[in-house]
């Protein structure tokens, strides 16, 4: 037995010294000044897989959207690399519809969640296009980013958004998007339908007028399939002037991350009961 136990021994002290893989100890240091969320908002799968590739050199520590600038800064220091330069992006949402201005066509009492509704002939509400405003968004949120208003309509908070595209995939009307900050021209819309249908089903919906299109620099705005588009190749040319003609303020621009500006032409809203039930 003491024979077969030194053999055994022996085997294991080779195998281990032939199938031994080194680590850089500088992993275990620079994963212990991240969040540790794994929110996955750098692309990666976690905050220990973005460790290894930051030392590898194959992104930045700037790429960690959830890292402070401080944490940041660190970790650079640590390695004598670069911080790096990423531009911040945040979820926006492309609908404006709350149910103080967006009809509802059909009760829906079924599981409360929007992928749910979704299923039963697109959800309740008059537009097929909008928000549901049943939350998946917000329990899917991670960071606590997303929250529902007075109105039932998801609201971003930019200061804590990391951009991990949780809220785009879970969307059963891709109404979810991830922005540049700088990008301050937006359409709050995804509705589809012609003029007077998409404005009989929403108040602030884009009726694609073509007032935007007709003020803006060629290229930029274009109208497709009864909705203005947005050519983000063209956005250094944008001004909030391209705001002030539109109707039922679809097209909005963010002062801010947080705040969307309608135009001076856009109808006002001083409602703030539901919409009645449309049969």
């Amino acid at each position: 037995m003491a024979a077969l136990g030194l053999l055994l021994a022996g085997v294991l002290a080779f195998a281990n010294r032939r199938l031994f893989v080194f680590e850089d100890p500088r992993i275990d240091a620079v994963e212990d000044l991240l969040p540790k969320s794994n929110c996955g908002a750098c692309g990666l799968a976690g905050c220990r897989n973005f460790a290894e590739k930051v030392i590898s050199g194959d992104i930045t520590p700037a790429q960690c959207t959830v890292c402070s600038a401080a944490q940041v800064s660190e970790i650079a220091h640590l390695l004598g690399v670069d911080e790096g330069d990423v531009e911040r992006r945040v979820a926006r949402l492309a609908c404006a519809g709350g149910k103080h201005v967006a009809y509802t066509r059909a009760r829906y009492a079924g599981l409360s969640t929007c992928r749910a509704a979704a299923v039963v002939s697109g959800g309740g509400k008059e537009c097929v296009w909008g928000c549901l405003g049943l939350g998946d968004c917000v329990t899917v949120c991670k960071q606590g980013a997303i929250h529902l208003d007075r109105h039932g309509l998801p609201v971003v908070d930019p200061s804590k958004c990391t951009a991990c595209n949780d809220c785009v995939e879970v969307c059963p009307k891709g109404l979810f998007s991830l922005q540049p900050v700088t990008r301050k021209l937006w359409i709050a819309c995804r509705n589809r339908a012609d003029g007077d249908a998409a404005e009989a089903a929403c108040e602030v919906a884009c009726t694609a007028c073509g007032k935007c299109v007709a003020d803006a620099p060629p290229g930029l705005l274009t109208v497709r399939n009864n909705l203005v588009e947005i050519d983000y190749d063209w956005h250094d040319k944008a001004s909030q002037s391209l705001t002030d003609r539109c109707p039922t303020g679809a097209i909005v621009w963010f002062t801010d991350p947080e705040l969307g500006v309608r135009g001076h032409s856009a109808k006002k809203i001083l409602r703030n009961d539901p919409l009645p039930f449309k049969n």
